[in-house]
């Protein structure tokens, strides 16, 4: 995997984080370095960790699913993608709080970062993907995404909540479909 798609995955992966960013922005009455940083660290961190965790339990069955790997990389990421883009078109309302609770962090954290771990699976089907580089990568975008949409949500409210995340659905259906294009050999 190259800078570029591993860039175009991070930003795809750290969406559902920046649309709770931008609601938890919108929740504060002051936003301060120190509240954008809080979000950033802890929704990069997760986005870091868990595809270290999804390569891990990946790498365990690889020998059992090689030859389709492909596929469950295409699958992986057109579900979750999908999900996002519906996600995008849903009416209900997040609940906005601007608690930085660790619980409440927590759980937001697992929440937005439980599709970076499929991609993670996704990582030890993947021939030369540095693990480590791409992980560290991914978690760096999302903190930095994060921290801004705090400021961006705090500024502007959610005006581009949705778009985003449709956006980020989009780029990880896409992603999924070069993977298995290319493994069939139809993109060189």
């Amino acid at each position: 995997m190259g800078i570029i798609e591993l860039f175009i995955l991070a930003v795809g992966l750290s969406m559902d984080a920046f649309a709770v960013s931008v609601c938890k922005g919108l929740a504060m009455k002051r936003c301060s370095f120190q509240k954008a940083a809080v979000c950033g660290i802890w929704f990069g961190g997760f986005q870091a960790l868990m595809p270290l965790i999804g390569y891990i339990l990946g790498y365990q069955f690889k020998n059992y699913i090689t030859s389709v790997d492909h596929w469950i990389a295409f699958i992986l990421l057109a579900i979750i993608g999908g999900n996002m883009m519906k996600e995008s078109f849903s009416k209900e309302e997040d609940e906005n709080s601007d608690s930085l609770d660790v619980k409440t962090m927590f759980l937001l954290a697992v929440a937005t970062s439980i599709d970076a771990l499929a991609v993670g699976i996704t990582f030890a089907f993947l021939p030369d993907t540095n693990v480590t580089a791409a992980v560290l990568f991914i978690g760096i975008v999302t903190f930095v995404l994060s921290a801004a949409g705090v400021k961006i949500g705090n500024l502007f409210g959610t005006k581009y909540k949705a778009k985003a995340e449709f956006a980020g659905g989009l780029i990880l259906v896409l992603l999924g479909l070069k993977i298995l294009l290319e493994h069939l050999g139809m993109l060189g």
